[in-house]
């Protein structure tokens, strides 16, 4: 076995049906640019309803259809923002406590365990996390059920040095299920990056399942300048 094997996100992507809300952060082969991604899924009427938008800071959910809207707490939020010189990206509304607490000095450690999963039992989905340094270094973290019933919260922290060519992935479940959706386990995933912003997004995309994938977002700094690339693909425009 090799631990340090480096997998190809269209394989996985391909692969899966339904790994839920997905976080890739890495740097480029040619060491350049920080990447980082996220891409929501949805099996409902309500989650599917989604689109992404820029904000001035980064981006945020919105109802493609408000009519259409039932409940938000879990699927309206600011998923992408800048702080500092850094760049948060969670599949929920912790981007906004992890800013709060970074703002004024705290850590983002500090921030999540304030935190835990998501009140959808019994799936209890995970929150997961990242926050991309302009140096091409980054963490990484989950929040998920301890136990079937959501009684406790295990908390797990991750940080990468940033090396050319490598990103890590971490997605909400496994795959698909059925009563209840299989939570991520195991270590964020190695994967490996593209120097091409475009072709990466466009790979993302297409492996992502047809059925399920909602919207993406990608994100190219440059790691001498902060001078960035972004774009995002939404299912329904």
């Amino acid at each position: 076995m090799n631990v340090y094997e480096v997998g190809s996100l269209k394989d996985k992507l391909s692969a899966n049906p339904y790994p839920g809300r997905g976080i890739i952060l890495g740097v480029t082969p040619d060491g350049t640019r920080a990447v980082a991604a996220y891409f929501i899924m949805g099996r409902s009427v309500n989650s599917r309803n989604r689109i992404f938008a820029f904000e001035p800071d980064g981006i945020r959910t919105e109802a493609h259809d408000p009519s259409l809207m039932k409940d938000p707490h879990l699927i309206i939020y600011h998923p992408v923002r800048e702080v500092g010189c850094g760049l948060i990206v969670t599949n929920g509304d912790q981007t906004d406590t992890i800013w709060d607490f970074l703002a004024r000095g705290e850590s983002w450690e500090s921030a999540l365990r304030t935190r835990m999963f998501e009140d959808d039992g019994p799936n209890w989905t995970p929150r997961i996390s990242g926050l991309l340094a302009l140096d091409g270094s980054y963490k990484m973290s989950i929040l998920k059920a301890a136990d079937p019933d959501g009684a406790a919260c295990a908390r797990f922290f991750y940080e990468y040095p940033g090396e050319p060519g490598l990103g890590h992935f971490i997605h909400t479940y496994v795959t698909d299920g059925n009563p209840v959706i299989p939570t991520f386990q195991g270590e964020p995933e190695r994967v490996a990056m593209d120097n091409d912003m475009d072709a990466f997004a466009k790979m993302l995309w297409e492996n992502l399942n047809e059925d399920n994938k909602i919207s993406l977002y990608v994100r190219y700094t440059d790691i001498e300048t902060g001078a960035y690339e972004h774009l995002i693909i939404n299912k329904h425009e």
